[in-house]
């Protein structure tokens, strides 16, 4: 069986409504050790992330014979069932704003459709490198995006990665 090749991927993912879920660090642990199980389960390969309170953004390339709308579905799915969890023990009321009018759940977390663009080629992939490390200096969180802790920007500057789940795109 041929193996399949995916090129890296630009994702951003909005929670419901703009709200700003993400904001506690807990939230944004669940994305991250998401993304590390997903990396240390071969499924991707990560080279570069930015959580912010409402939205995240990635580039991530699918790994071998994996298919991309069902690792997709797996880290979606596993954020907004952890998401659930811990809110319905220690916040019950915010549970409710995140309640589905949709038939197949009861709660929605994730906007639907997230953001997806295949990057065909070196000069798209850097614009959109670029653009999620200088997310949080426009939105005025850092001064500089190596300041901000919940990205990949301070490996690309030194080298630390606490998650142990970059890998460099230059390889």
């Amino acid at each position: 069986m041929e193996k399949l090749i995916y090129y890296p991927e630009f994702i951003t993912a909005t929670i419901l409504n703009w709200q700003r879920l993400l904001k506690p660090l807990k939230y944004k642990c669940i994305v991250l050790e998401n993304l590390q199980h997903l990396v240390h389960t071969n499924k991707i390969i990560l080279y570069s992330y930015c959580i912010m309170d409402n939205h995240i953004h990635l580039i991530w390339q699918i790994k071998g014979d994996v298919h991309v709308p069902n690792v997709k579905r797996s880290f979606f799915t596993r954020t907004a069932q952890s998401f659930k969890s811990d809110l319905k023990k220690y916040h019950p009321d915010v549970l409710p704003y995140f309640k589905s009018s949709q038939a197949d759940r009861n709660y929605h977390f994730w906007e639907r459709r997230p953001l997806g663009k295949d990057l065909f080629t070196d000069n798209v992939f850097d614009q959109k490198f670029n653009y999620i490390h200088q997310n949080p200096v426009v939105a005025g969180l850092c001064n500089f995006e190596e300041e901000y802790p919940y990205s990949s920007a301070l490996f690309y500057c030194t080298g630390e990665d606490p998650w142990n789940m970059l890998t460099h795109y230059k390889g």
